[in-house]
């Protein structure tokens, strides 16, 4: 197999930040459910020399076929699979992790690969499907979903303000089958747009709908704190505020001085990238890491006694 070359031009985001808060120690083992090409597996399980004993998650075929050559060899588990439905099968089969780390965001072979469909700057397939042995792709939503369904999806996943216009616009201009077509009806809700592109959001709510991102994350994160280890830590990173505000309420929700608490947040506030990450990797700006860790006495919310205490928490 040739060495993929969506891995050379992949780059993790905030992997100093995710290395800082799970603080990986030699042996312990860990779950990536959304492995992607490896950029974050890559440094971690160089830390924990753990191959065996750890599982990378991934929904799309072209990470699995490009995590097999950079870990060939080492026995590490992989799963193609969307990370609700892995980490079903693993809290089935009993595993436990000592950490986790999801990545929320979409990799950048998916926005560069113009087939994709992800990206509005190049003209390519209205798909944004991460797993494209998947039914359901944008081509679908915008063409077959109704005036009232495609203005709810802009509304709640896109956070999108003309909502309604933009909806009405797409089912008058329907059938739209390319992501240049449809940014261009887009843009004439947005007369006069500066900076960013009026398209943004409605790409977002699109794939979020394509995907069920929200919903498979809101259903996922209680799975995640069971497949932990007592001591085991989380790491997860959004790109936007709906995803984040999952993360915070369940993080929150299970967390606090009480005695039914589980979890002991290491990030009491979302971090963000360093200047110097955002200036070399501008689609990390609007990255949040949350993380938390398994407390090891159920009801002791001060039981976490990592191997060293990290520094500003």
């Amino acid at each position: 197999m040739h060495q993929n070359p969506h891995t050379n031009i992949h780059q993790p985001v905030m992997l100093a930040e995710v290395i800082r808060y799970l603080n990986p120690q030699k042996g312990e083992n860990y779950l990536d459910v959304t492995a992607g090409y490896g950029g974050h597996a890559k440094v971690i399980l160089e830390l924990t020399q753990n191959y065996k004993g750890s599982v990378l998650v991934d929904r799309d075929i072209n990470a699995i076929k490009a995590l097999e050559v950079l870990f060939k060899k080492t026995g590490i588990e992989l799963k193609h699979q969307d990370f609700l439905g892995a980490s079903k099968s693993l809290l089935e089969d009993n595993r436990r992790f000592d950490l986790i780390v999801a990545d929320l965001g979409v990799s950048s072979p998916h926005l560069n690969e113009v087939s994709r469909g992800f990206s509005f700057n190049k003209s390519g397939p209205l798909d944004m499907r991460m797993d494209q042995s998947q039914v359901t792709s944008a081509l679908d939503i915008v063409n077959k979903s109704s005036e009232k369904d495609l203005a709810k999806i802009l509304r709640e996943y896109g956070e999108e303000p003309h909502y309604r216009k933009i909806a009405n616009l797409i089912v008058k201009s329907r059938p739209l089958n390319t992501t240049a077509e449809l940014a261009e009806v887009v843009k004439r809700a947005w007369p006069g747009y500066s900076r960013t592109h009026p398209a943004t959001r409605t790409f977002q709510a699109i794939r979020i709908a394509v995907n069920d991102e929200l919903g498979q994350l809101s259903q996922a994160l209680p799975i995640w704190l069971e497949l932990l280890n007592e001591g085991g830590r989380i790491g997860v990173i959004s790109f936007h505020s709906l995803e984040d505000r999952i993360v915070k309420r369940f993080f929150a929700s299970e967390s606090g001085n009480r005695y039914d608490a589980s979890l002991t947040l290491l990030t009491k506030h979302p971090v963000a990238p360093g200047p110097h990450e955002t200036a070399n990797n501008p689609r990390a700006s609007s990255a949040k890491l949350r993380s938390a860790a398994k407390q090891k006495q159920k009801g002791n919310a001060n039981a976490y006694s990592g191997k060293k205490q990290l520094p500003g928490i």
